[in-house]
């Protein structure tokens, strides 16, 4: 099991939209530029993420996107769903009934009607990491980097924002 790139990606851009003011929209070309990432492949992430309702687009010549929803209102679970989907991560095949010694006319229902222990594992596996992602928000990500990097940095990263924006509105 792994989560593709676009999940991360998405946890840092929207990392970096928290700080931006309310009415504030931060352009997909900057959001990519910062990250060193394909403007493309963003595009196509925060594309998953607006029809989910996380981001919403702002359109116009300054537009771009904003958080649709707050930061403590946006879990790590919405944005992996968004961006990964919701199929279960394990899908059993019941491949139990292929079993090439076992007569299936003779098998008790314990062995065919019931859920295959295997797949109510996975299932409850799962099911956890989907709860413990539901209580890390992008709040939280958000108040866990701030104590742990520099000011400077987080004063950096909204001036470079802040001057791109302004670039474009000259």
């Amino acid at each position: 099991m792994q989560f593709s790139i676009g999940v991360e990606y998405a946890l840092h851009c929207m990392l970096y939209m928290v700080d931006i003011p309310s009415g504030t929209s931060v352009g997909i070309k900057d959001l990519a530029t910062y990250q060193g990432v394909s403007e493309t492949y963003l595009s196509k992430v925060y594309t998953k993420l607006r029809k989910a309702g996380i981001i919403k687009s702002i359109p116009g010549v300054n537009g771009g996107y904003e958080l649709a929803r707050a930061p403590e209102n946006i879990t790590f679970w919405d944005i992996v769903e968004a961006i990964e989907g919701s199929s279960p991560l394990f899908q059993c095949a019941e491949i139990r009934q292929n079993e090439i010694l076992l007569d299936k006319n003779n098998l008790p229902d314990t062995h065919t009607k019931c859920p295959c222990l295997i797949k109510v594992v996975m299932l409850d596996a799962e099911e956890q990491m989907r709860q413990y992602l539901r209580n890390k928000t992008l709040a939280w990500l958000h108040d866990q980097v701030k104590n742990k990097i520099p000011e400077e940095h987080s004063k950096a990263t909204m001036e470079w924002f802040n001057n791109t924006r302004a670039k474009k509105t000259l």
